[in-house]
């Protein structure tokens, strides 16, 4: 399976409005407890803080969708387009 993410990014669980905004750390293998298959390039292992205090948990990536952020010069160009029709 393809790997969808890459360390660094920021990620939600999918169909959760309460979800925290997480970051993906890496990919990790985890074994199939029925087959006992080794998974690669499935699960993710993301970090978050609550009130300081850091949490991480692995999730496997269909359930994880990117969260785009609009920082730095996309925001600073949107702001001088609309400046210069005005």
């Amino acid at each position: 399976m393809p790997r969808k993410f890459k360390s660094g990014e920021w990620v939600k669980v999918k169909g959760k409005l309460t979800a925290p905004k997480m970051q993906v750390l890496k990919y990790v293998p985890k074994k199939d407890s029925i087959f006992g298959f080794v998974h690669n390039d499935s699960y993710l292992e993301c970090v978050w803080y609550i009130s300081g205090e850091r949490k991480t948990k692995v999730f496997h990536q269909n359930k994880l969708i990117k969260i785009i952020e609009y920082k730095g010069l996309l925001k600073k160009e949107r702001l001088n387009q609309s400046l210069n029709s005005v």
